[in-house]
């Protein structure tokens, strides 16, 4: 299947540089940001995922809100030196396609939720992120993402179905163009 031929290109999150390091360092690994896109026909329904907003943990965020918009789902953790080197290029994208497009992060496995806030002031992330500590929300995306797979990004359609997923960093020009063709429904 697709997700095992991805899971044998991936490379090392935070520096590592092979399979055996990142399975004994918690076992985090990053792609090399390819992208895949769904036919319209072999889309899947997305998950629904809710959890507390980072920054007001009291608050729940839900991707339902989404519905029938774009919605880019970012999946990262401040710990996640891809993550911090994609930061600059989402929040451009985001900012690019706003009409067009939701965007939330799914903030993974920071445990306090300090450090990931000090991410979003840093890079000047203003779109909302779920905090999900323990990584049991990215369970959820099992069948799309593969859970140790961090960053990662989908983009769902308008009709709730994901349309395409970015496993590895990414840039603000293809995350625009993923979104656009979405967006025009293909």
């Amino acid at each position: 299947m697709l997700s095992v031929a991805l899971a044998g290109s991936l490379a090392a999150c935070g520096g590592r540089t092979n399979d055996s390091t990142a399975s004994t360092q918690g076992g985090f690994v990053s792609g090399d940001g390819g992208v895949t896109i769904l036919p319209v026909a072999k889309r899947p329904v997305a998950p629904v995922v809710s959890g507390p907003t980072l920054g007001d943990e009291q608050t729940a965020l839900t991707t339902k809100a989404s519905a029938g918009k774009v919605l880019v789902l970012n999946v990262w953790g401040s710990w996640c030196a891809p993550c911090r080197a994609e930061a600059p290029d989402l929040v451009r994208a985001a900012a690019a396609t706003r009409d067009r497009a939701d965007f939330i992060g799914l903030n993974t496995r920071d445990l306090d939720p300090i450090p990931a806030k000090a991410f979003v002031r840093s890079f000047g992330i203003g779109y909302p992120s779920i905090y999900d500590p323990s990584g049991k929300l990215l369970l959820e995306f099992s069948s799309q993402l593969p859970p140790s797979g961090i960053p990662s990004t989908l983009v769902v359609d308008k009709d709730g179905r994901v349309a395409a997923r970015i496993i590895g960093k990414t840039t603000e020009a293809t995350l625009v163009g993923v979104i656009d063709d979405v967006a025009a429904g293909k």
